[in-house]
């Protein structure tokens, strides 16, 4: 088994769904780090998300309409709380206004 550590950035994320990572094919994930920050000069809301692949596409809300002052960040996952995913599965971000916030994901695929 091989163990890498990655990370998934995506940038100026608006009021679409965008998926900030997928796990890949023959591998478990641990995502181990979601932060989001807030890049416009106005407070933002913002939803993530857990898309289950092997449940045709089930969202699961890891936090919803959280607000994010400007110029700050929020850590949805991080210390001690991690979550698994399947092959397949995908994290989604969603913000209350256009190309307002960052992300970074951080993550352990295990293949």
């Amino acid at each position: 088994m091989s163990n890498t550590f990655k990370n998934s950035m995506v940038s100026a994320v608006g009021t679409a769904n965008t998926t900030c990572y997928t796990a890949p094919t023959g591998s478990q994930t641990t995502l181990i780090g979601l932060s989001v920050a807030n890049r416009s000069n106005a407070e933002i809301s913002i939803n993530a998300s857990l898309r289950d692949f092997s449940n045709a596409n089930a969202e699961t809300f890891l936090i919803v309409d959280a607000p994010i002052p400007s110029g700050s960040a929020l850590v949805i996952i991080g210390g001690d709380q991690k979550v698994v995913m399947e092959a397949g599965d995908s994290i989604n971000v969603k913000s209350s206004a256009a190309a307002s916030a960052d992300v970074i994901a951080s993550m352990l695929e295990i293949t």
